[in-house]
């Protein structure tokens, strides 16, 4: 997209390096913030003028852990521990999904995702049609890095995720030379096996020699549940990050979702190896996998972000709940000082876009970066008063607040309408594929 637009008279959170807020101006030509000033900004001739006066401006969230394939499974998994909620339920709806179902999911996901703020996600996808969920992404203009799961090992695994390693790995390579980088980089690709469980040996190594060629993510769960970890133990005789460091997937090209349940040693290979957290606190609530020791990991420099996971378990992707769960969930452990509301906002966006290698990019309010932007109303009983707006807007604004949201100059959500997709139409065809997965799940 070319063009001009000014946004006029905002309250700015920029949370950049000096967590500055400003009133006034940002102004955006060809994708990326030309100006931010304290006044009006003079000489720009904007194609279009917003203004905020009584909004307030910040960047995107940047979600670090999110399962699209999965949007269509919401409220048809619930109360489970994970393995049982993998095996009996998300897995063979995973394996059910057809081309056209996880369109579908994917659009559904997107919509809601943007509709509360979120401008960037790191997603797994199923282990087949994953071409669909690129699809998805392009059509909507929402920036998104999605990865094809791997799985070729595993108890339990239904027919139609259970892969060969060659023909996952060729797979995987065939999509990234397809999507990696499309769009000016707005949509790329990681590679993303599921987690040590349900792959081989083989598998993970061959992966972590292929990121690394080809610079590339790589996105994966780990240490998520006490079950999980007992079972990679018995398989590998290691711990859960021991044993993926040992096969090469722990370094800043990493990005491992949940890290509930580390010790000592798994700690300081998280802190040396630079291998980022995607840090999922409803979706630990309500599988009951447990805390992640947060506050920890952030004391001992690791790399912490957050994600809302998959609607089955959450059930919603909303970063204002996943800000405020993980400020809260910490300070129930370490005191009401840990995790203040900046640290809370800055993992949903600056600490998200480091994760996936796009700090210089996006994650904060500053001259040179894409404009990945959210614009909110916090004019609300609910958000009154404000001495504090980051504090508003960890602790007390929702997704409703939400009233305009720009990804890469481009208006995605005008005034509460989104403007890339139908809402209505995203709504009606999620209903129409979830009505056939599950009558095509009834007859397996």
């Amino acid at each position: 997209m070319t063009g001009t637009l000014l946004i006029r008279n905002a309250t700015i959170i920029t949370l950049d390096a000096d967590n500055r807020i400003l009133m006034g101006d940002v102004l955006i030509e060809n994708n990326r913030i030309a100006a931010i000033s304290p006044s009006a900004i003079t000489g720009a001739k904007p194609g279009e003028v917003i203004e905020a006066r009584g909004r307030v401006l910040l960047p995107g969230f940047v979600q670090t852990h999110i399962h699209l394939c999965q949007t269509l499974f919401r409220g048809a998994a619930d109360d489970l521990a994970l393995i049982d909620w993998l095996k009996r339920r998300v897995w063979p709806m995973e394996a059910a999904h057809t081309p056209e179902s996880l369109f579908a999911s994917a659009r559904l996901g997107i919509a809601e995702l943007i509709r509360g703020g979120t401008t960037c996600a790191l997603t797994m996808e199923t282990v087949s049609h994953t071409e669909a969920v690129f699809h998805a992404v392009e059509e909507s203009g929402f920036r998104a890095t999605v990865g094809k799961c791997m799985m070729d090992a595993g108890e339990d695994v239904p027919a139609g995720l259970r892969e060969e390693t060659d023909a996952s790995i060729a797979e995987s390579l065939e999509l990234l030379e397809r999507w990696h980088g499309r769009d000016g980089g707005r949509i790329r690709y990681c590679f993303a096996p599921r987690f040590a469980v349900s792959c081989t040996r083989e598998l993970l190594e061959r992966v972590a020699r292929a990121a690394r060629a080809r610079g590339v993510l790589v996105h994966t769960h780990a240490s998520e549940n006490r079950d999980e970890i007992a079972m990679v133990e018995r398989a590998t005789g290691l711990r859960n990050v021991a044993y993926l460091n040992k096969v090469g997937l722990a370094a800043p090209h990493v990005v491992l979702a949940h890290c509930v349940w580390l010790d000592e040693s798994e700690f300081e290979i998280l802190r040396s190896t630079g291998t980022h957290v995607a840090h999922c606190p409803s979706s630990n609530l309500k599988l009951a996998s447990g805390l992640a020791h947060v506050e920890e990991m952030l004391a001992q420099g690791i790399s912490v972000s957050l994600g809302a996971d998959g609607a089955p378990c959450n059930n919603r992707l909303d970063m204002f709940t996943e800000m405020r769960t993980a400020a809260l969930l910490q300070k129930v452990r370490r005191g009401p000082q840990a995790l203040p509301a900046l640290t809370a906002a800055r993992m949903a966006t600056i600490h998200g876009a480091r994760a996936l290698g796009l700090e210089s990019e996006i994650g904060s309010i500053e001259t040179g970066k894409r404009a990945d932007l959210q614009l909110l109303n916090l004019n609300h009983l609910h958000t009154t008063p404000q001495p504090d707006p980051v504090s508003t807007i960890v602790y007390a604004a929702q997704m409703s607040d939400v009233e305009t949201v720009i990804i890469n100059g481009q208006i995605v959500m005008r005034d509460g309408k989104l403007t890339t997709l139908d809402e209505q139409q995203v709504v009606e065809q999620a209903h129409s594929a979830a009505e056939r997965l599950a009558r095509d799940l009834t007859t397996i």
